[in-house]
């Protein structure tokens, strides 16, 4: 077995009314912070929870909520602008994804010269950053944990991964409350690519002994969340077990790799603006099956963890009620079930399928991969 290394970075707080202490937290760092916020925090009455601690700790900010559908080279430069001007000291990021990929993007390019075409190329981020606070409001990033960081290309709208400091947040604040305003539509596709995301590092290449753990208790986690606990001696209300499972699938995700399934749906994203979480919950039932074929094994203990088969079961069998189940749940949810349900073509997929098998993160995917069968995957969605 190869060495084991680990090294505790960012900090962490995940708790109700987090929040709350954000003006504490931010003052250790600096008195003038750019906050970047998603969009829709504004939508669902939730701008206030943020700012306020700032107020109440004569924190000087000021807000950037042009968060488009995706963070592209010219929205990064746009805030970077901005954010240069204020002479700001630290930047917060609140909300999901794309405000989290902007703040990171902005504080691992403050302090560079260059622009952030200049570091398509693989070319080292190497300028200190500025002290960052992260905010996830849907429970889960795939990256935030990670020393990559996706930005659009503008020109192009193929995705690139900038390489950054793994330490570049200071602190990341998971906050329950702060997704209670989310609809029963929106919790069953943000729980269903938690387990897209917890099954895709399960199977990576990349997997440990350690993220093995990790992931392990994050889908045992999202069980009880989902499906309620076996026993009355849990009373976490579920909110709260949804936020603790996609923290721990998103740190199990950094200590082991994305799949083919989070890839596509980053590409697909990147050129067509489609949703990142509905591309990933509509590829899970195949990569389910998919999986079968060679960790049948792996998949089966996915499955009995999330109770949706028994010991007696085989593993074949278990892995398929898995798959089936996935199926069930998205369709209880009312979600697509297929790919081309979201108005794009094979055609347009076929181009987002080359941009994933040209990504670095490919060589750790769940089995050894290439564009061909990527396309497989995207032909059998479709």
């Amino acid at each position: 077995m190869a060495d084991f290394t680990f090294r505790i970075s960012p900090n962490i707080i995940l708790g109700s009314y987090t929040a709350s202490r954000l003006g504490q937290f931010a003052a250790d760092y600096g008195s003038r912070f750019m906050v970047i916020l998603d969009p829709l925090l504004k939508e669902v009455n939730l701008t206030d929870k943020i700012l306020q601690p700032l107020v109440e700790h004569q924190v000087n900010h000021f807000v950037f909520d042009d968060v488009t559908t995706s963070v592209s080279a010219n929205t990064v430069e746009n805030a970077l602008k901005l954010a240069r001007e204020a002479h700001v000291q630290g930047v917060i990021a609140a909300g999901g994804a794309k405000a989290i990929t902007l703040g990171r993007a902005v504080s691992a390019l403050f302090n560079e010269k260059q622009n952030v075409y200049n570091y398509f190329d693989d070319t080292a981020i190497s300028a200190e950053s500025l002290p960052l606070i992260c905010l996830p409001t849907t429970m889960r990033d795939i990256f935030v944990f990670t020393d990559r960081l996706p930005v659009i290309d503008s020109r192009s709208r193929r995705i690139k991964l900038l390489r950054v400091s793994p330490s570049l947040s200071k602190l990341v604040m998971f906050d329950p409350n702060l997704g209670v305003t989310l609809s029963e539509n929106q919790t069953s596709s943000i729980s269903l690519e938690i387990l897209s995301i917890a099954l895709e590092s399960y199977l990576s290449q990349k997997a440990s002994f350690f993220s093995d753990m990790i992931i392990e208790k994050s889908l045992e986690l999202l069980s009880y969340s989902v499906d309620g606990s076996p026993t009355l001696s849990i009373t976490t209300p579920p909110n709260e077990l949804l936020c603790q499972s996609g923290f721990m699938a998103s740190l199990g995700s950094a200590t082991s790799s994305l799949g083919a399934a989070s890839l596509l749906s980053l590409c697909i994203n990147a050129r067509f603006n489609i949703s990142r979480s509905l591309t990933a919950v509509i590829l899970l039932p195949y990569v389910i099956e998919d999986a079968m074929t060679y960790k049948a094994d792996r998949v089966a203990k996915v499955a009995r963890i999330m109770r949706v088969a028994t010991s007696e079961m085989s593993d074949t069998e278990a892995a398929e009620k898995f798959a089936a189940e996935a199926r069930q749940r998205i369709a209880k949810a009312q979600l697509p079930a297929r790919l081309k349900e979201l108005n794009i073509s094979i055609e347009q997929l076929s181009l987002a399928a080359e941009d994933a098998g040209s990504l670095e993160l490919m060589n750790s995917v769940q089995r050894s991969m290439n564009t061909d069968d990527l396309f497989a995957l995207i032909k059998k969605a479709f």
